[in-house]
């Protein structure tokens, strides 16, 4: 059975590599511990993974802590985060005692959206 989850793993990373502006992903514990790494174009080093999974975690728990005080249940529950920098974007998702972290360039800033939006974010079909 472990085997098997293992090859989902990998599948899922392969079908991560396909998106146009993927950068880097992560897969770590929730102690902090890096399970797997890698970064397309220069290498991340095992400190630098280590690094985000820290502060990661901690912007996750935080994040955790304060939705639980904004909203009542079942609306306080936190399943991924996606934070935006002028360069990035980072796409948490926690599931049982695992991590998976993503960063991708922001397709604001790289035009991978190819798609026309009008200003409320709606798609125009044409």
């Amino acid at each position: 059975m472990a085997s098997q989850q293992i090859n989902q793993v990998e599948e899922m990373v392969k079908e991560l590599k396909k998106n146009r502006g993927f950068k880097a992903y992560l897969i770590l514990n929730n102690d902090g511990i890096v399970i797997k790494w890698e970064q397309i174009g220069t290498a991340m080093s095992y400190q630098e993974a280590v690094q985000h999974s820290h502060l990661i975690l901690d912007l996750c728990a935080k994040s955790k802590a304060h939705i639980k005080n904004l909203f009542d249940p079942p609306d306080n529950n936190v399943e991924n985060i996606r934070l935006r920098t002028d360069q990035y974007e980072t796409i948490v998702a926690q599931e049982g005692n695992f991590t998976l972290v993503v960063i991708q360039e922001d397709e604001r800033k790289a035009g991978l959206n190819n798609s026309s939006e009008d200003s409320s974010g709606e798609t125009a079909e044409a």
